[in-house]
């Protein structure tokens, strides 16, 4: 069985782990539609996907006005 040669002490094992947390992320409200968002990340907002305040995809349109065609 693994036998350690030294104990390592509580102390030195919470420094080590001292750094082992979660950040808070940054989050951002757009300038056009007012979304709260991750820093860089796309997000979608009313069936679009925006990035930097810019369409990147539109949203489809509803499958009722292609019926209607």
């Amino acid at each position: 069985m693994a036998h350690a040669k030294s104990r390592v002490s509580s102390q030195r094992r919470r420094k080590r782990r001292t750094h082992h947390k979660l950040e808070i992320p940054q989050i951002s409200i757009c300038k056009t539609t007012g979304e709260a968002h991750i820093y860089h990340r796309a997000y979608e907002h009313e069936g679009a996907l925006y990035y930097r305040g810019k369409v990147l995809v539109p949203a489809k349109e509803s499958a009722e006005s292609e019926t209607a065609e």
